[in-house]
């Protein structure tokens, strides 16, 4: 019987070939290797996972715009007389630190919830449409500016809509295009 070059050949699971250099003993290490790489990917690609990291990157992204910010907001010294008066050096340090550390969580938990907000709701849209393109991060765009915007009434949160979509068409333009071609 020869064998047909164009047909893939088939094998029972578990009884695939080898790489180069392993041994049938070796074996078990693989398939364990490959089931916590599948586990892995599943939790990776999870809609929880991508909202938990959003988030936590939100937070941090936000709470250094605080600590970037707060170093700014120190620098009139007549202000700082004004509303230190009577602590010694140690006592406006520390409250240096509180408010800033204060401004860094308030900062830190807006950012998060934003980052956290969109990107769990682009990643249901994108499963349920089972597509990725341009239209879920726009979609979700409005979405998340809609909900975050809801407390000033209708107008506003059909106006935030629109423009946190057209924001997150504008970053998904900008990281979707094609790379110039180095010749």
């Amino acid at each position: 019987m020869a064998s047909n070059p164009l047909l893939a050949p088939i094998f029972p699971a578990g009884k695939e070939p080898l790489p180069p250099g392993f041994t049938e003993e070796d074996r078990a290490q693989l398939m364990q290797a490959k089931k916590t790489q599948d586990w892995m990917t599943f939790a990776m690609e999870s809609c929880a996972a991508k909202t938990i990291m959003a988030g936590g990157g939100g937070f941090a992204i936000g709470a250094f715009f605080s600590l970037m910010s707060a170093s700014f907001a120190y620098e009139d010294p007549l202000l700082r007389q004004q509303t230190q008066a009577g602590l010694n050096t140690g006592q406006k340090a520390k409250e240096i630190f509180k408010d800033m550390g204060k401004g860094m969580w308030r900062s830190g938990k807006g950012f998060g919830k934003v980052g956290a907000l969109f990107a769990g709701t682009e990643c249901v849209i994108e499963g349920y449409r089972a597509k990725n393109d341009i239209t879920n991060s726009v979609a979700a765009g409005f979405v998340a500016g809609g909900i975050l915007a809801r407390n000033s009434g209708p107008k506003a949160a059909f106006g935030g809509g629109l423009a946190f979509a057209a924001f997150s068409a504008a970053i998904d333009l900008f990281l979707r295009r094609e790379p110039p071609d180095d010749e």
